[in-house]
């Protein structure tokens, strides 16, 4: 009898579009709105049931609520037992198409904001960072590895670090003005070789098992589908790789998304570690470090097990 709930749950049309949506996609109510083009009173009160029926959960971004799937719990399974009935429909198909559409809006968003700034980024950095030397906290307990990779690699200024802790380097990221910096950095290296890879996180320029260090420095909250990352990651490092990922706590510092142009506020260390998990990672350790501005940054590391 327990299952009645969601049943109910899913007993509206307008729900059944709503879950197929966030089985895919995290998303904005107005983004919400828009696809569905519905009011954005009616796509709240629908949200609320999903929600009270714990098939869905919001994360407040400032004024703004992100809504997605619940991460588990017997709401989660429901829908993971049901979920192959919404495949074949093709107002569901259509809902997803434009879903999609509005998630590269997202990324090419981003894109002209890093082509804008490629020239200034480190200094916009250090801003943000203060005197905190990020590189050396993540490489602090790093190992010697044979391929390591740089995801974001914006200038470059990583690749540098990573040149002590990895034979062969790649550096990998969206922004051809970045990428072009990043070059320009490395134009008269010596000796160690430096492979500049134009991509992006989600679908990685690079083949399966082909890196075993990889490393996402203040990446993540510039990401439209943030845990899509963790599975392309998984792909492309070897049984055992490292995975060091680097970003900020939940945070309340909205002028990051007016100057810097972030999406999302930081993330809480249990929707990371839930990510890691489902990529098949384990969680070697957490080190967290307290920044000015109210701003903390965690460091985690963890290993794929394949």
């Amino acid at each position: 009898m327990d299952n009645i709930i969601y049943f109910k749950a899913l007993s509206d049309e307008t729900r059944i579009r709503l879950i197929n949506i966030l089985l895919h996609h995290d998303l904005k109510v107005g983004e919400l709105v828009s696809i569905l083009e519905m009011g954005q009173s009616r796509i709240s009160r629908h949200l609320k049931i999903l929600a009270d029926a714990g098939m869905a959960k919001c994360l407040k971004e400032g004024v703004w609520g992100i809504y997605s799937i619940a991460d588990s719990g017997p709401g989660r399974d429901f829908l993971e037992a049901v979920r192959y009935l919404f495949e074949q429909d093709h107002v569901l198909r259509a809902d997803l198409k434009r879903a999609e559409q509005i998630i590269e809006a997202r990324s090419a968003g981003t894109l002209r904001f890093f082509d804008h700034i490629a020239g200034s980024w480190d200094l916009l950095k250090r801003e943000i960072l203060g005197t905190f030397d990020i590189n050396h906290a993540i490489f602090e307990n790093t190992n010697a590895h044979e391929t390591g990779v740089d995801l974001g690699c914006g200038t470059g200024e990583l690749l540098e670090a990573m040149k002590a802790h990895a034979g062969r380097i790649i550096g990998v990221d969206s922004s051809p003005r970045m990428l072009e910096e990043a070059r320009k950095r490395f134009s008269d290296a010596n000796g160690q070789k430096v492979d500049i890879r134009l991509g992006e996180i989600e679908h990685l320029p690079l083949g399966d098992n082909e890196a075993d260090l990889a490393v996402i420095s203040l990446v993540l909250q510039y990401l439209a589908d943030p845990a899509a990352a963790f599975g392309e990651v998984a792909r492309i490092l070897r049984p055992g790789g490292v995975l060091i990922l680097a970003e900020f706590d939940r945070h309340q510092q909205h002028s990051l998304k007016t100057v810097y142009g972030v999406k999302w506020l930081g993330f809480d260390r249990e929707s990371i570690e839930t990510w890691f998990e489902k990529n098949g990672f384990a969680l070697q350790q957490v080190r967290p470090h307290n920044l000015s501005k109210g701003l903390s940054l965690n460091i985690f590391q963890a290993v794929h097990n394949a």
